[in-house]
């Protein structure tokens, strides 16, 4: 991969690599129930292993994705997937639940090389292709997000929660000398150092309000999408379902069939109104938790309410990108520090709001909740856009 523009087989790939390592993040959820038995801890204990490592993952975002401005980004890339296989090795081993949680940060640190891979990508695509190859990896992102989980139910009932770890570092390691061979160098694009870039990323976040409306959007949307999945292994391992954590797995599959969506809502990001887009994706997400909240002991409301879910988000998500990368191209990973961090953060407030809503009314008051937070979010942005409107309107009666 060591031309100028992307191909077909050069996106495909960098799709697999983003889905194979952001999966590292979700292996934990639908082994909640089987870290609980080991040391005898509360679901809803068992259940920090989700938001810390979400929290890392916020973490290595905010200081770590920058610096692929300022750094030759394959060496990043690579030298965070080293980190990646020795933090899933360390929870694999983990004697107690302490250190599976501090491996569950560094699990989420390390795993940051898809936020890497995207900037890149962005960068080697021409103007035209941006919002489909972003479609094509974030597609590529997403299936590895949510077959994750299927993945990892199954090898927790057959094998052990501990045997996913081990798989996963696996993984990593043959990932890691594939990337060597196949991607590019790339040459850094900011020349100060690395105070000089964080403040920049700072100057960023205050001054582009396209950004800043971007990365408030998503961040409430994935918020109720973590608050789903967290609480969905809680709700389908108690009666009427009583499911193990394999079948709790399998629902993974309904989310990843809805992540094909991903492609065709990058093409239509391309040269469309991104409002649309949005608000279409929020729509969907209220539907859902409407129809979960009425699901009693229907699975088809269940996975229905997943594809449309997943849809959602990811129709929230890929648009939200494409704006964001369209802005300044010379600080791309400055952006999508700001975008995904905040995304991560709303990620790990989520799960921890869903745990929350469980305890205090189980499943009815976590789709009450998250319906509450997706009309928050519908609310803020219509009020976002109408101030930029107006703002526009302003500078053409100055003009």
């Amino acid at each position: 991969m060591e031309k100028k523009h992307l191909g077909k087989g050069d996106t495909a790939f960098m799709a697999a690599c983003t889905g194979l390592i952001v999966a590292n993040i979700y292996y934990c959820q639908p082994l909640i129930v089987l870290i609980s038995k080991e040391w005898g801890l509360h679901e809803s204990v068992a259940g920090r292993v989700t938001y810390l490592t979400q929290i890392g993952y916020a973490l290595g975002l905010l200081l770590i994705v920058p610096m692929g401005d300022i750094l030759e980004r394959r060496k990043q890339i690579l030298f965070s997937t080293g980190c990646s296989v020795l933090a899933l090795l360390l929870a694999a081993t983990a004697p107690n639940f302490l250190t599976l949680q501090i491996a569950s940060v560094l699990i989420g640190v390390s795993s940051i090389v898809p936020q890497l891979i995207l900037p890149l990508a962005a960068h080697l695509t021409s103007d035209h292709k941006r919002g489909s190859t972003i479609g094509t990896i974030m597609a590529g992102l997403l299936v590895g997000i949510l077959a994750s989980r299927s993945l990892s139910g199954t090898v927790g009932s057959l094998y052990g929660w501990r045997a996913m770890y081990y798989i996963a570092a696996g993984v990593c390691l043959v990932l890691l000398v594939l990337m060597r061979l196949r991607f590019p160098k790339s040459q850094p694009s900011f020349n100060g150092h690395y105070g000089h870039l964080m403040k920049s990323v700072a100057h960023y976040a205050m001054t582009q309000p396209l950004l800043r409306q971007a990365a408030i959007t998503n961040a409430l949307s994935f918020a109720v999408v973590s608050a789903f999945w967290v609480t969905m292994v809680l709700f389908l391992s108690q009666p009427p379902f009583g499911f193990k954590s394999f079948e709790i797995g399998l629902f993974g599959i309904a989310g990843a069939a809805g992540a094909l969506a991903a492609p065709l809502i990058g093409k239509i990001s391309d040269g469309r109104d991104p409002g649309n887009n949005i608000i279409i994706g929020l729509v969907c997400e209220l539907l859902s938790f409407i129809g979960f909240y009425f699901t009693g002991s229907s699975i088809f409301l269940i996975l229905a309410g997943i594809i449309i879910l997943d849809v959602g988000h990811q129709s929230v998500q890929v648009t939200n990108q494409t704006i964001i990368y369209s802005i300044l191209p010379e600080a791309r990973n400055r952006f999508n520090t700001v975008f995904m961090t905040s995304t991560f953060i709303g990620g790990a407030t989520g799960s921890a709001f869903g745990l929350f809503l469980w305890n205090l009314g189980n499943w009815p008051a976590v789709c009450a909740g998250c319906s509450g937070v997706i009309l928050v979010n519908i609310f803020l942005f219509f009020r976002n856009k109408a101030k930029t409107a107006r703002k526009a309107e302003l500078a053409v009666q100055k003009a």
